[in-house]
């Protein structure tokens, strides 16, 4: 019998820090529907991830996939590097 993994959260954003030894800060930009004014608006959320090699730099865009707590503030690791930033 196969078992069913849970669904694992993937995001993408950019690097917008490197928050200490294997830690980054990225930004998450997503758009939605306002619900009074019916057009569309850009929502932004900050995410920690563990970077476990230290790979990334600052204006990287990265993907990351949802795991157990790290710590307090991280729940995602490093998938991996979409695009290299400048």
């Amino acid at each position: 019998m196969s078992e069913k993994q849970p669904h694992k959260r993937i995001i993408q954003g950019k690097v917008v820090s490197k928050a200490g030894d294997k830690s980054i800060v990225i930004l998450v930009e997503r758009k939605v529907v306002h619900p009074k004014y019916r057009k569309i608006v850009k929502r932004f959320k900050k995410y920690t991830i563990h970077d476990e090699k230290n790979s990334t730099k600052v204006g990287d865009v990265i993907t990351a996939i949802e795991c157990k707590p790290i710590s307090k503030a991280k729940a995602f690791n490093l998938k991996d590097i979409v695009l290299v930033g400048v």
